[in-house]
């Protein structure tokens, strides 16, 4: 199964009140693991970007003024997303923008519901856990994402943090790599399993110290809970 995780920044809220995207940013899923593709735009809107939203993402008009427009990445861009499942955090914000665009076009370019599905995290995040916040930072606390290099939004920042986000909401394991340390695409960094040679090589094992337990049992924890006390993990 293949996904797309995408995000987007613009130049305001409302596309009705022709507010544009102004970045697009997109990371791949295949069979629930990242596969390292991702597609990262940044677009010259052809109009002033909110005060508000530039204190939101920091992208300012003179940043964008050399940037492509829409119509110069559209094709690539279809091209990245069709026939995967989209997976956004609230969905209609930037489904929204991305038809407005399309149709802004005047081409036979078909919306979003014609060319990929789409799964809105928000809302599978509001029936997991209803009467509680729900945005990408308290989701990224709630199944511990580490995201403190959120000091802005940014689209492909963000759409690598909600990769994590919904692969932890809907029980994946987020990572496994081969061959030491190595940097995540959310910014984190992985402990990851190194083959060594058994030959002369004494084995060191590393203990987990007593926060590190703590916070596994509370993601257990957590994974029971979500999973209806189904977890194989703390069962008797």
């Amino acid at each position: 199964m293949r996904q797309i995780v995408l995000d987007t920044e613009t130049t305001g809220l409302d596309p009705k009140q022709g507010h544009r995207i102004i970045e697009i940013g997109c990371v791949e899923l295949m069979d629930r693991k990242l596969t390292g593709n991702h597609y990262h735009q940044y677009i010259q809107p052809d109009r002033e970007v909110d005060e508000g939203a530039i204190e939101v993402h920091g992208i300012t008009n003179e940043f964008l003024q050399d940037k492509p427009r829409f119509t110069d990445i559209n094709d690539d861009f279809i091209s990245f997303i069709r026939g995967a499942e989209l997976v956004i955090h609230n969905a209609p914000f930037d489904v929204g923008f991305i038809n407005s665009e399309w149709i802004r076009l005047s081409k036979k370019t078909d919306l979003i519901a014609d060319v990929c599905s789409v799964l809105d995290t928000l809302t599978l995040a509001r029936k997991m856990h209803p009467g509680q916040r729900n945005s990408l930072d308290a989701l990224c606390k709630r199944y511990y994402i580490d995201n403190t290099q959120r000091e802005k939004h940014g689209a492909l920042l963000d759409a690598e943090i909600l990769a994590d986000v919904y692969l932890a909401m809907t029980g994946g394991q987020v990572s496994l790599s081969l061959g030491g340390h190595q940097e995540g695409n959310s910014g984190t960094r992985e402990e990851t399993i190194v083959p060594v040679s058994r030959d002369g090589v004494d084995f060191f094992v590393q203990q987990a110290t007593c926060d590190e337990v703590d916070a596994h049992e509370k993601y257990l924890d957590m994974l029971n809970k979500v999973s209806g006390h189904q977890s194989v993990w703390k069962q008797d």
